[in-house]
């Protein structure tokens, strides 16, 4: 990511989204972190409530996302911006479907995956191709926030079915998710898997890798959490998060920034 405009194309047009990048992915870990704790600050310690708090982080995402759409040209802190507001939107969301709504996490995932499959499914009946490394058209601009969206209200339900629902607990269900991870890594290196698959099957595995690293940093002692608060730990992640955007904005450490074509 770059403070330079991004060259326009033959056709007047540029890339809206950030690179795939190790920083991208660093940035995003960290968003969907911020995303737990923020979204559980909102509906749980500040006592909004799930139903009240998933309209008002919607409203959120949808104004970040008209401005996001609007915009020319990419701008890093409007595209974080946006991540941020799925990420909390999605967390409140997962929240009240599967705790409100009485869904358990088991139908809340099947049903957000579903949902995922659709907009998936979609965007690549309407436009022929998911990758992710060249987004320009509007439209193709919209297919991707809505499944960034719901893939990060999917990894929340995920995260939580993992961490409460199947006793793993916090830490070793970060244990697992990792793993998970590390495996989509390894194909991304050795195997002929499509980089546009791995992308949103690493992107789904790195929002309950958040969540379930959020709920471990917020979550009191009894329930095997770190019990650092919500404001506190959503205060330093978002700390972290600006530092790491104006390091990429800046260029900073630009081995930071190698990636691999989509």
């Amino acid at each position: 990511m770059s403070i330079t405009p991004v060259e326009p194309s033959a056709a007047g047009a540029v890339d809206k989204v950030a690179k795939v990048t190790l920083a991208f992915w660093l940035m995003k870990i960290c968003a969907t972190t911020v995303g737990e704790t923020g979204g559980d600050l909102v509906s749980m310690t500040l006592k909004v409530g799930y139903a009240v708090s998933s309209l008002i982080l919607l409203a959120f995402f949808v104004i970040t996302l008209v401005m996001q759409l609007r915009a020319k040209r990419f701008h890093p802190a409007l595209y974080w911006l946006v991540i941020l507001s799925t990420s909390t939107a999605g967390t409140t969301l997962s929240d009240f479907m599967d705790r409100s709504l009485g869904l358990g996490y088991a139908t809340g995932a099947t049903i957000i995956a579903c949902v995922l499959i659709a907009v998936l499914t979609a965007w690549r009946l309407t436009y022929g191709s998911l990758k992710v490394d060249h987004i320009r058209e509007p439209g193709v601009e919209t297919f991707y926030w809505l499944a960034i969206l719901a893939s990060n209200t999917l990894g929340t339900a995920l995260g939580d079915f993992l961490a409460d629902t199947s006793g793993l607990g916090y830490l070793w269900s970060n244990v697992l998710i990792s793993g998970g991870i590390a495996l989509t890594i390894l194909a991304w290196k050795f195997t002929p898997i499509s980089t546009t698959v791995l992308f949103w099957i690493a992107f789904v595995l790195t929002r309950p890798f958040g969540a379930t690293m959020g709920d471990l940093l917020t979550k009191s002692h009894a329930k095997g959490g770190l019990d650092l608060g919500t404001i506190g730990s959503t205060a330093a992640l978002l700390g972290l998060l600006v530092v790491l955007l104006i390091a990429t904005t800046a260029d900073y450490r630009k081995w930071f920034t190698g990636a691999r074509a989509a």
